[in-house]
């Protein structure tokens, strides 16, 4: 599977060490949107890439980056897309299957919920931090292998309907919940195969 990371500009939530080792053991390719350079060179990591306006970015992180070959991606401040957003579509276009977004949580709330949104817009990311990982569900998925792990579903659609749960603690079966319903938040994974499924909806997955 072709996998890449991508630092946001947002707070590297948890320890260096968690987050170096996790790139370390899941073999991918680094990028960096604007100021999440900042971030991934205070973790010492070499990205391929680097996109945005370059508002963020520190000066002398920019220009060890470029002195060691990092590729620079310069747009103006005044875009239709976030730096974020423009390197996600090119990561796509590139065929990576998987998108870990690292440091996309924890900044300004406004930033931190359209980057969520994007979950929603593009199905294979993956926002990632030391006690989380979430991602979107389009109406199927199974987890294998991940019992005893907490999990919330949050309902980000007016009705998901026809909700089915099989391999949690607490099972539901053809249930339809509405925007705001707390129904799902809290779960345990009690199967090593479990599968949520629903008809129609969107859901986010928050796994602890």
């Amino acid at each position: 599977m072709k996998v890449a990371y991508v630092f946001f500009n947002g707070a590297l939530l948890g320890k260096k060490e968690f987050y170096k080792n996790f790139i370390k053991n899941e073999a991918g390719d680094v990028y960096c949107a604007d100021g999440g350079a900042n971030i991934s060179f205070s973790l010492n990591i070499m990205p391929l890439e680097i996109w945005g306006d370059l508002d963020s970015i520190d000066e002398n992180v920019l220009k060890s980056y470029i002195s060691n070959g990092v590729k620079i991606k310069k747009f103006p401040i005044e875009k239709n897309n976030t730096d974020s957003e423009l390197l996600i579509n090119y990561l796509l276009e590139k065929k990576y299957e998987k998108i870990y977004c690292i440091a996309g949580l924890g900044g300004d709330i406004d930033h931190e919920l359209t980057n969520l949104n994007l979950c929603f817009k593009y199905k294979n990311l993956y926002f990632l931090s030391q006690k989380n990982l979430i991602f979107s569900i389009d109406k199927n998925y199974d987890f294998k292998n991940m019992k005893n792990k907490k999990i919330s579903f949050i309902i980000y659609s007016d009705r998901i309907k026809k909700l089915n749960l099989h391999g949690f603690k607490y099972e539901v079966d053809n249930l339809d919940l509405f925007r705001g319903d707390s129904r799902c938040m809290s779960n345990i994974i009690s199967e090593n195969n479990a599968n949520i499924n629903f008809e129609s909806g969107k859901v986010l997955a928050i796994l602890k």
